[in-house]
Order: structure tokens, then sequence, then C-alpha cells
């Protein structure tokens, strides 16, 4: 034991200023999306069929990260089922991260959010519109692009406050007589889902 953590410790550490220098995805070139590996492997076992497309067939290029922090935050907002936002250009997007509230602008350094159920809130100029989300990620990429994936999204404005206080109660009173674990976990999600809406309704 002792002599493979002397090897352990006689191994070179990697300087912070070299661990500094390693880009982050964003900041890499935008090239054509494809799968070359996948395509010459497939050649050599198959030459009388062309390949499939694979995933990176479809995807676009990666917009460079701009020298200059632009004015503009473009925005990526999507459902399961709908697209609410595509690359739509706004000054500032609020996320309710699991770490709380986050702001971001243009120019924001390269992050991943999980979100908990809250308002998104978009600012465009003296425009501000609210979304209430259940859960999900967020994407902040270097070149001030932002990806928001939500599995449920609502504007705020067509929530109905009584139908939100109405779920709460019943929610609130299955938790207390729930029995068995999954009971319990089932009615704790629905208070903290509807708490959250009443808090954004009410807040």
């Amino acid at each position: 034991m002792f002599r493979r953590a002397t090897s352990l410790l006689a191994r070179p550490i990697i300087s912070s200023a070299r661990a500094r220098t390693r880009p982050f995805s964003t900041d890499l070139p935008a090239t054509e999306a494809g799968d070359s590996n996948f395509i010459e492997n497939w050649k050599k076992l198959i030459p009388n069929i062309d390949p499939p497309k694979t995933p990176l067939s479809f995807m676009q290029p990666r917009p460079p990260t701009p020298s200059s922090i632009p004015t503009k935050l473009t925005v990526n907002f999507v459902l399961p089922y709908a697209s609410e936002l595509a690359s739509k250009e706004v000054d500032m997007i609020i996320i309710p991260a699991t770490t709380g509230h986050m702001g971001v602008l243009p120019g924001h350094v390269a992050t991943i959010a999980e979100l908990k159920p809250g308002v998104m809130s978009v600012h465009e100029g003296n425009d501000t519109t609210k979304y209430f989300v259940s859960s999900g990620f967020a994407f902040i990429h270097a070149n001030s692009f932002a990806d928001v994936i939500a599995v449920e999204a609502v504007p705020l404005d067509h929530i109905d406050q009584s139908l939100v206080q109405k779920g709460l109660a019943e929610f609130t009173q299955k938790l207390s007589s729930a029995s068995t674990d999954l009971e319990k976990a089932e009615a704790q999600i629905g208070v903290d889902v509807h708490s959250a809406l009443n808090a954004a309704l009410t807040g």
C-alpha cells in the first residue's frame, strides 16, 4: 500500500497554469459537424452501401466565440413538445437554478445549471416575459448563447391562482395521509411544485 502511495505521489502534477489553458468546448473553432471515423469504418465494412446519417450530420456548426462581448444574448428555450424561443436575441434572462436565481447576460461564463420549479424571466428592452418552469437544465455557452431545456413550462399569466391553491391543499392533505414512501414522494413533489407556483403568483 505504501509503495503504491509513494508511486502516486511521484507522478508529475499538472500546473494550475496549464489547467487554466484548457479551452472550453465553446472556445473551439466552429467546424462542420460530421463523424469521419464512423463513415470511414462503415466504408471498410460495407463499401457497397452508403453510410447512414448520424446525429452529428444534422447539427449546425457552432458559432465561434466573439472577440468582444455582444450586446445581446441569444436564447433557445425548448420543451419536449414545443419550442418557446428559437435564436431569440434578448438583454438578459433570469433562471431558477437549484443554487439560486441566476441572471445571465451577454458574455456570461460557460455554465451548466439544473433548474428547480420557479419563474424564468426573459428581459428584452422594457418588456419582461415570465414563464413558470417545472425542472430542466440551462446550458450557458461562452459565445453568448443560452440553451434552456425545461420538462414543462407555461407563461405565468396563463396560470389560474385559485386552481394552484386548490392543488396545494390537495397535495398537502395527501402528504399528511401518505402511508408508503412512494405516496410520500409523489405528494411531496406536488407540494413543492404548487408551493413554487403559488409563490410565483403572489410574489
